[in-house]
C-alpha cells in the first residue's frame, strides 16, 4: 500500500512524525507537509504566488503552502500518481464537531477526497490548558489507533471500503494506549467556544486584534465524536463532500419548484437571447 501524509502542523511536528514512524510498518510512506505550521487555516489552495518544494530526504518534502497544496503536489509532482490512501495528522488538538470546517489537517484529508483517493485524518486530543505542559502528549497512541484503523480497512477490498467523496476522521483521547477503552463509529458533534475578540495597541497606538474564543465544552448528545473521545474511546466519523441539508431541501422543494420545470440545456448549448 502507499500512503501520502500531511499534517497541519509543519514538517517537523512531532505527531507527523509519529505517524510516519507506525505507518512506515506497514505501508510504503512518503511525506509531504507544511513548512511551517498551518493550523486553523482551512481549505485553501495557494493560486496567486508560487510554491516552493523543500527536500528533508527519507522521501520527507516540505511545501511552502497550504495542507491543501501539500496534497496537491504531493499526488502531482512527488509521488507522480495516486497513492492508496492519504493521512494528515497527527494534529495536535482534537478535530471535532464543527472543528472539520477550520481544520487544516482536516482539509488535507478533503482535498484527497476531492482528488478520489480515499483519506483519513488523525487528530489527538490534547489538553492545551493542562497543569503539566512538559508532560509529552501520547502521539504514539494515536499512531497504533492510525494503524489499527488501516488495517481493519484494508480487509474491505477496494478503496478500503470508503465510498468516493467520503473521508474518514480520527480523534485519539491523549491517553496511554493501553488506557483507550477502543474505538467506537461516531457522528459529528458540537463544540462551543466564547468567541472572544481581544483588543490591543500597538507601539504606534493603532488598535489590532486577536480572535478565536477559548474552548467550553460540547453539546451532551450520546453517540457523536465528542461524547466517544470523552468518555476515552477514539471515535471514527465519516464526512461526505456534499453537505446538502436534505431534510431542508425535501420539506420545501414543492413550495420552492417552479409550476412548469425549464428545459435543460446541454453541455455547449448557447444561451438565449
Amino acid at each position: 500500500m502507499r500512503v501520502l501524509i500531511s499534517n497541519d502542523d509543519g514538517i517537523h511536528a512531532p505527531g507527523i512524525l509519529a505517524l510516519q514512524k507506525y505507518l512506515s510498518k506497514v505501508a510504503d510512506v512518503y511525506v509531504v507537509a507544511p513548512l511551517e505550521e498551518k493550523s486553523t487555516t482551512g481549505h485553501s489552495l495557494t493560486l496567486h504566488k508560487p510554491l516552493r518544494l523543500h527536500s528533508f530526504g527519507n522521501r520527507r518534502w516540505a511545501v511552502t503552502g497550504s495542507p491543501a497544496d501539500c496534497v496537491y503536489l504531493g499526488i502531482r509532482e512527488v509521488m507522480k500518481k495516486k497513492p492508496d490512501l492519504v493521512v494528515s495528522g497527527i494534529n495536535r488538538g482534537a478535530n471535532m464537531g464543527q472543528d472539520v470546517y477550520y481544520s487544516g489537517t482536516v482539509s488535507a484529508a478533503r482535498e484527497a477526497s476531492i482528488l478520489g483517493i480515499p483519506s483519513l485524518a488523525v487528530s489527538l486530543d490534547v489538553d492545551f490548558f493542562r497543569s503539566a505542559p512538559d508532560v509529552p502528549a501520547h502521539y504514539d497512541s494515536a499512531g497504533r489507533m492510525a494503524v489499527k484503523v488501516i488495517q481493519k480497512l484494508s480487509k474491505e477490498g477496494k478503496r478500503l471500503g470508503i465510498p468516493p467523496h467520503t473521508l474518514l476522521n480520527l480523534n485519539v483521547p491523549d491517553l496511554p494506549f493501553r488506557e483507550l477503552k477502543g474505538i467506537r463509529l461516531a457522528r459529528q458533534g458540537f463544540r462551543f467556544y466564547t468567541g472572544n475578540v481581544l483588543r490591543r495597541k500597538d507601539h504606534r497606538g493603532k488598535d489590532y486584534f486577536w480572535v478565536g474564543g477559548s474552548y467550553e465544552g460540547y453539546h451532551e448528545d450520546e453517540g457523536t465524536d465528542c461524547d466517544w473521545v470523552g468518555r476515552g474511546f477514539a471515535s471514527l466519523t465519516p464526512l461526505k463532500l456534499d453537505s446538502t441539508d436534505f431534510n431542508w431541501l425535501t420539506e420545501f422543494e414543492d413550495s420552492w419548484a417552479p409550476r412548469k420545470a425549464p428545459a435543460r440545456r446541454g453541455k455547449g448549448a448557447r444561451a438565449p437571447r
